[in-house]
């Protein structure tokens, strides 16, 4: 588990690593649940890509948003859209990040501090080897907001997954065979 504060992290846009065919936003294959929320408020406004929507919080600290995978699936990045100036006391303050199976095993892998953040916050999610995490559910879990704020409000979340090279093997590919014994493997009969 790790403590960090993102400041070189903010303001990257996820629509910018989508579109170089780096990653794909997975969070439509995904159930997503959360703790509590406003009427009006909840996970369509979450989910809309518009960051003049948002999900606010109904109830006490922590705040809770579940996202259930059907199948074990690798999540490299979480970026997550707060704006301090529009949301002031309902902004978050301190963020931690749980990945397992389900409810009963998560495991706590990060926690990220923010100060007045204002934009899209990045958290890489990497194992120990420093490679992505595959697993069936992640809970991102508000733990305070600034000026102790009670309800919290956040614009939006994406999830990212990489996408997996394809290999080309095509024959093209490789150089000539060039002794006599690799040269009778040159053509199929």
């Amino acid at each position: 588990m790790a403590s960090r504060t993102p400041e070189s992290t903010e303001n990257q846009c996820p629509f910018q690593t989508e579109r170089s065919g780096e990653v794909r936003e997975v969070g439509c294959h995904a159930i997503w649940s959360l703790s509590s929320c406003k009427p009006g408020f909840g996970v369509e406004q979450l989910r809309d890509n518009s960051m003049e929507t948002y999900w606010q919080s109904d109830g006490q600290l922590p705040h809770l948003v579940n996202i259930q995978f059907s199948r074990k699936t690798t999540i490299s990045q979480i970026y997550i859209y707060s704006d301090y100036k529009l949301d002031e006391s309902y902004t978050p303050s301190r963020i931690s990040i749980r990945i397992g199976t389900h409810f009963n095993d998560l495991n706590e892998i990060e926690i990220i501090d923010l100060c007045e953040p204002s934009g899209w916050i990045v958290v890489p999610i990497k194992n120990i080897r420093d490679k992505p995490i595959r697993t069936f559910m992640i809970q991102i879990a508000v733990i305070s907001n600034h000026q102790n704020g009670r309800d919290t409000h956040m614009r939006q979340i994406k999830i990212h997954s990489p996408v997996e090279a394809k290999k080309n093997l095509a024959l093209d590919n490789f150089n000539e065979f060039s002794t006599v014994e690799f040269q009778q493997f040159a053509t199929i009969r």
